[in-house]
């Protein structure tokens, strides 16, 4: 039933989709982590993807990225295989895993000062405004600073590139609340601003609905939902179906992607209609009630 939810993206232009997979599969000691994924993102979007913790999210990142090597299934970023990147395109890409390690043995400026070498787009300025807004001194080892510290320096590295691709994975995890307000306020800003394409984990679904213009959901290693935000809040319904109605059920509703007994008789369905399409004839028998869902909720329906 889930199969049905998956929404084909579709590009309002010919550009090439900074991130994109086929088929994507990848074991780990025998257990599926991801199972067949297709996705891929349009440019200049904010896509937020949300999932339980061991839904495949850092897996999914990191195969598209090119980071893992996945056991079928490919991933290209501008239309290059991931696996074998170019210099050209890792120099418009920034990438901010869940848990930064990497240098820790220098300090803060100069890791920065080593990474920006790199990068001929490197922004000095916003490196040095950003660290003295979040009080990080560039002396101190990077090897001292707190899970929250550390998570706030690698955002900075991964901005000062002005990246063109910008993929966070749980970005805000270890970060207080003014700290995720900060950088999600950075998100809104370099992709209305500059046209990043951005791409984020999350299990914080208020965060994805400050920020994201799309977003898809994972569970247990399969993509259930890829959607424009603003669309899915329109077309989605539960309804909740009384025991007389739900007896002369036969088959699935139009669009019906779940459905559970109602704890006091009767059904829950819940259906996601196409675009433009009307609601299903249900949704206007005497006695269905319906109601909107909120994305969390959604989520929870979908994938319990």
């Amino acid at each position: 039933m889930n199969a049905m939810l998956l929404d084909r993206p579709v590009f309002r232009s010919a550009e090439v989709a900074p991130l994109a997979c086929e088929g994507l599969i990848k074991q780990y000691d025998g257990r599926s982590v991801l199972r067949g994924i297709s996705l891929s993102v349009e440019p200049g979007t904010v896509l937020g993807l949300i999932g339980r913790n061991g839904a495949g999210k850092s897996t999914l990142m990191r195969a598209m990225l090119g980071l893992i090597q996945p056991d079928a299934g490919s991933a290209s970023v501008w239309d290059e295989p991931a696996l074998r990147m170019g210099d050209a395109a890792k120099q418009r890409l920034g990438y901010v895993p869940q848990q930064p390690e990497a240098l820790d043995w220098l300090r803060i400026g100069e890791m920065l000062d080593f990474v920006g070498r790199f990068y001929p787009r490197w922004d000095t300025a916003f490196v040095d405004a950003t660290l003295e807004r979040w009080q990080l001194p560039r002396n101190r080892p990077l090897a001292r600073l707190s899970p929250g510290e550390r998570q706030r320096v690698a955002i900075v590295r991964a901005l000062a590139l002005r990246p063109e691709l910008l993929v966070l994975d749980e970005p805000a995890s270890a970060l207080d609340p003014v700290g995720r307000r900060e950088l999600l306020r950075e998100i809104a800003s370099r992709a209305g601003e500059s046209g990043t394409t951005v791409v984020f984990s999350t299990h914080i679904v208020s965060d994805l609905e400050r920020v994201a213009s799309h977003v898809a959901f994972l569970h247990e290693g399969r993509l259930l939902l890829h959607s424009e935000l603003d669309s899915l809040k329109e077309r989605n319904l539960r309804l909740h179906v009384p025991e007389a109605v739900a007896a002369q059920l036969r088959e699935d509703v139009p669009g019906e992607v779940a459905r559970r007994p109602h704890p006091y008789g009767g059904l829950s369905i819940t259906v996601l209609r196409d675009e433009g399409a009307p609601w299903p004839d249900l949704a206007r028998v005497h006695g269905v009630r319906g109601e909107t869902l909120s994305l969390e909720d959604l989520f929870i329906e979908v994938s319990a």
